[in-house]
């Protein structure tokens, strides 16, 4: 296992002060690289604590209608892998925050599995979510070997069997992504019911921070998930702002007044 890096000094530092973390998600390339550059630090003087970074993909399955059009945009703008790394080095020249790839495997199996964990630790990434590739798979793939350039944050949802959590609670490193719905990304109008609860039960078994994504939106829900999570993940309601503000020259300024008050909210409690 990786020794410790940014993801798991930040959570030091956030339980000392008695304080959740704020993750924000956005497609890399949206609408170009440079202006994801800018949003970065917008995200970054927000208050956000980790960023998570998508590499845009052509068949992004778990993904809503917002983050399938953010792929489409970056990739409109001839984004890419190689890219996206570039880019984690443009940021890395004036920032520490952390920042975690969320990606498909196929990206990454294209790029070569190995070289995209040392490329991308090199970069300055520090963890990695595969989305659609379980730990069986990898310990029945020696070409899938994952290595300790990267923390390797797993994925659990409230579909998933309840024999099954402590294997995956038990192979995450950084942090566990809580998935609060069934289904694919998209901010909500309510949250998913029995949050509190699947968040206990996982932490029973965890050894590192339980997040919680997937339909967070208001302040008022960030700030609820914010009372049983470690962590707060809002990614489409960031996309959307993305989208909505694509032409403004002041888009980082924009994005960056939307996430503030959520962050706010995730840390007054």
């Amino acid at each position: 296992m990786i020794s410790k890096n940014r993801i798991d000094r930040r959570f030091e530092t956030l339980r000392n002060e008695g304080k959740s973390a704020f993750v924000s998600y956005i497609c890399a390339g949206d609408p170009s690289m440079d202006h994801s550059l800018e949003i970065m630090h917008a995200l970054e003087r927000a208050g956000t604590d980790i960023i998570e970074l998508g590499i845009p993909f052509s068949d992004p399955m778990a993904d809503g209608i917002v983050n399938q059009m953010a792929a489409h945009r970056a990739l409109e703008a001839g984004g890419s892998t190689i890219g996206v790394l570039e880019l984690i080095r443009r940021f890395r020249e004036d920032s520490e925050t952390p920042i975690v790839l969320f990606t498909y495997l196929n990206p990454v199996y294209t790029y070569g599995f190995e070289a995209f964990h040392r490329d991308a630790a090199e970069a300055g990434a520090d963890g990695v979510l595969l989305l659609d590739l379980p730990p069986d798979e990898v310990a029945r793939n020696e070409e899938l070997k994952e290595t300790d350039a990267l923390k390797h944050i797993r994925l659990i949802a409230p579909t998933t069997p309840e024999e099954r959590i402590p294997q995956l609670a038990g192979s995450s490193e950084g942090f566990i992504y809580y998935v609060s719905r069934a289904g694919v990304t998209g901010a909500q109008e309510d949250l998913a019911e029995g949050i509190t609860q699947n968040v206990a039960t996982i932490q029973q078994h965890a050894e590192v921070p339980v997040v919680v994504g997937f339909g967070i939106s208001t302040p008022e829900q960030s700030a609820e998930v914010a009372r049983s999570a470690d962590g707060v993940v809002v990614g489409s309601a960031i996309v959307r702002q993305i989208e909505a503000n694509v032409d403004a020259e002041d888009l980082a300024s924009k994005v960056e007044a939307f996430v503030k008050p959520l962050v706010d909210s995730a840390k007054s409690v």
